[in-house]
């Protein structure tokens, strides 16, 4: 499965640095996007979501609400199949957005998720 994941960090202690890793652990095609960054653990980091060149099954938020406000139409063309919102990415704005594509919105932890065999 391709999944991006919007603010990823190249901080070992950082969740979404531990999503990048355990996404790729998991067998899953990962995308970690992030501005300023050019590799997390081998994985080559692309600065926006447009750059990403394979169709996103998932995204997985790891950015603030002021911040991904601003990436609504980079995630409403990307066209993926859900967005995860992970605890403190809440939207109520960019996932009306999102419902209103028919693009699925869940709300729950990346990491749980791959943890307890849920995530696919």
């Amino acid at each position: 499965m391709n999944v991006a994941v919007l603010g990823a960090s190249n901080k070992p202690e950082r969740y979404s640095h531990q999503a990048v890793t355990m996404l790729a652990h998991k067998g899953h095609a990962v995308f970690p996007i992030h501005p300023a960054l050019a590799d997390i653990d081998g994985h080559p980091v692309f600065k926006h979501l447009a750059d990403v060149p394979e169709p996103l099954h998932t995204v997985t938020m790891y950015v603030s609400p002021s911040h991904s406000t601003g990436m609504a139409e980079a995630i409403l063309a990307a066209k993926p199949a859900r967005v995860i919102f992970n605890p403190g990415t809440e939207n109520p704005e960019l996932e009306e957005k999102l419902a209103a594509a028919g693009i699925g919105i869940v709300h729950a932890c990346t990491l749980v998720l791959l943890r307890t065999g849920r995530f696919g």
